[in-house]
């Protein structure tokens, strides 16, 4: 079988000229070890005509290598490639994407007489370089010796250099310095600088505005032209090895997204220049390969801008598009897997109101609950928090888009903006405009069913009821993800012993400690502390007309459950027996409404469904008689 090759393409991508998909064969292939993160490859490929050695192969591709499907003879298509240089202004080609067209075995050997190509003929700098000796440079770059290509390529501009006839190498050694002192000769006056190759240096070429899907750590000389679609705040961090700002914002243009950080001196200099919504050009960051537990984007890589990084604004805005979304449809969630993050289109129909809350690190922060409803007529709920809870304005049911929103299984599905999400209020998109006419002409008289069964929007309970006995019969957590339900049932017995402990008395820590010499031992923060605080873990059993379940309360809940903080109880299961009892007592025989969430978890080799309760609520017993008739009146109905 033969194929034919691409002839001059060797010289086509080495003088940067566009060819599309050229056929080349693999000559060699070196393996380039480097002390972090995977081996490097670099080809030597053939035309038939030319050969260069100076082709590098993107590390996503090096399981070609490894699994021998390219090898030294095989016939290969290069379908997207990218120029670089090397730290010794060498040009390189690096190979982003390809196919082997035909195994070595089917080649049967070199095709042509290839000889190899002279840089210095092409038009890749546009000047003359100097005469190195290429098998030298080329054996050092294969080997990755780049010390031993730098002495190469030094010898050749050595050779070529007017310093070579220093007027010290024509002077005889016997002659008076009086008679034939260099000064009279001396070099200033054909000044080696006019001819110096140091005056064309490849470092002046322009940079390239390229897309940012081409944008890898293997490019070099590049430059962006996107647009700004989200900034964060400024954000300070202390720890033992000091302290720092950074900020990050995200940017767009036809061919994809990605996220750029900036930290400490950076921060200082880029954060009031760039405005969302803003095109610029952007050149001279570092790029490294993306943190997905950080970053949500669809990019491999992600970028740090540093001292050299230049960002400047770009009058010419159009063609760069200004957002980038791939939405999923809402009822599309409810097979979708936990923690994925996803964007999201809808309606706004309820938003509640503004709510604080504690975090786990003991920290304050805002909450807002948003309902959204889409074409495929299912609801979800969208948590906002902090600044954007709070400055949230819905007015006559606004399209809602969110950009990189988190799905929880929290209450069925529901979703929750994180740090780099971008909301968009009635944004400028195709999607929007056809979901606002589906709204007002249909979607607004429609009932929807929710995904998320367990929400408060706007002080309206949308609750999934079930009764104790449906948590064993309907088999609940059984499934990968819990399930969530609230029941109206009555405290039959509360387990005082061990419904407090002893706990770390750090804010953000709420371990166990350990009492030893007087003090107190927290093995998470490995400190030792005067005193404690108390914690409540409160097992209850409920029971309602049907059946009975043991569940379990945690510090907010049971402090409501039992109108006491755990270090008042504390303080009294210390001094006084009988009034500790007296407030357990109390709560005995009282009904109330539990939000619950129902899991199958495994412990030593054991599996059991364990409830947490979530919430307690008062009973409404107007409410509760009204559901109690709704369903009364639905059973008539299909009897």
């Amino acid at each position: 079988m033969s194929v034919d090759l691409t002839q001059g393409a060797i010289e086509a991508l080495f003088s940067q000229s566009h060819i599309n998909n050229p056929v080349l064969q693999v000559l060699k292939i070196r393996e380039i070890v480097v002390s972090q993160g995977p081996s490097k490859y670099r080809l030597a490929l053939s035309d038939g005509v030319h050969m260069s050695p100076c082709f590098v192969l993107v590390t996503q591709l090096n399981h070609l290598v490894e699994s021998k499907l390219l090898s030294p003879g095989c016939v290969c298509m290069l379908k997207k490639t990218n120029e670089s240089y090397l730290s010794n202004k060498k040009l390189v080609v690096v190979v982003l994407d390809m196919v082997v067209l035909q195994s070595a075995e089917e080649t049967g050997g070199t095709i042509g007489n290839p000889r190899q190509f002279n840089a210095a003929d092409s038009a890749t700098s546009g000047r003359q370089v100097s005469d190195v000796s290429s098998s030298d440079t080329e054996a050092a770059s294969m080997s990755g010796d780049t010390h031993a290509a730098s002495a190469s390529s030094m010898r050749g501009r050595m050779e070529n250099s007017p310093m070579k006839m220093s007027p010290m190498k024509a002077s005889p050694l016997k002659a008076s310095p009086m008679k034939a002192s260099p000064m009279k000769v001396s070099p200033m006056k054909a000044s080696p600088m006019k001819a110096s190759p140091m005056k064309v240096s490849p470092m002046k070429s322009p940079m390239k505005v390229i897309p940012i899907e081409n944008l890898n750590p293997y490019v070099s000389n590049w430059t962006v032209r996107a647009r700004v679609t989200s900034k964060s705040n400024i954000r300070h961090w202390s720890n033992s090895r000091g302290e720092g700002s950074v900020f990050s914002f995200e940017i767009v243009d036809e061919s994809g997204e990605i996220k750029i950080t900036a930290f400490n001196n950076e921060v200082d200099k880029f954060f009031p220049l760039v405005e969302p919504n803003q095109v610029y050009l952007i050149s001279k960051g570092s790029l490294k390969v993306a943190n997905k537990q950080y970053n949500t984007l669809n990019n491999n890589y992600e970028m740090t801008l540093n001292a050299n990084s230049l960002i400047v604004p770009c009058q010419d805005g159009q063609g760069v598009p200004t957002v980038r979304c791939d939405f999923v449809p809402i009822a599309q969630l409810e097979n979708t897997h936990a923690d994925t993050i996803v964007d999201v289109i809808g309606v706004c129909e309820e938003v509640g109101d503004v709510s604080v809350i504690n975090t786990k690190a003991g920290r304050q922060t805002q909450k807002r609950e948003l309902a959204l409803i889409d074409s495929s007529e299912k609801r979800v709920t969208l948590t906002l928090w902090g600044d954007e809870a709070q400055t949230f304005e819905a007015l006559s049911n606004p399209v809602v888009a969110i950009k990189g929103a988190r799905l929880s299984d929290f209450g069925g599905r529901s979703l929750s903006a994180v740090f780099s999400s971008t909301l968009m209020v009635n944004p400028d998109v195709p999607e929007a405009v056809t979901l606002r006419a589906w709204y007002n002409q249909v979607g607004h008289s429609l009932h929807s069913q929710s995904l998320t069964e367990f929400r408060s929007l706007g002080g309206e309970v949308r609750t999934n009821w079930k009764s104790l006995s449906d948590i064993k019969t309907e088999l609940m957590g059984h499934s990968e993800t819990a399930d969530y339900c609230s029941c109206v049932a009555t405290v039959l017995f509360i387990r005082k012993e061990n419904c407090l402990y002893r706990a770390c008395p750090s804010t953000s820590c709420n371990k166990k400690v350990v009492e030893r010499d007087g003090r107190y031992h927290c093995q998470k923060c490995d400190k030792d502390f005067p005193d404690f605080k108390y914690r409540f873990i409160l097992s209850v059993n409920l029971a309602d007309f049907e059946d009975n379940q043991w569940v379990t309360c945690f510090q907010e809940t049971a402090e409501a459950l039992l109108g006491v903080s755990a270090d008042a109880l504390g303080c009294l299961r210390d001094t006084d027996e009988d009034a500790f009892q007296e407030v357990l007592r109390k709560v005995t025989h009282t009904t109330h409404v539990f939000k619950t969430r129902v899991k199958l978890e495994t412990y030593n080799d054991e599996s059991r469904v364990k409830v947490t309760v979530l919430e307690v609520l008062p009973l409404d017993h107007r409410q509760y008689s009204r559901r109690l008739l709704a369903n009364i009146r639905t059973l008539s109905c299909r009897t």
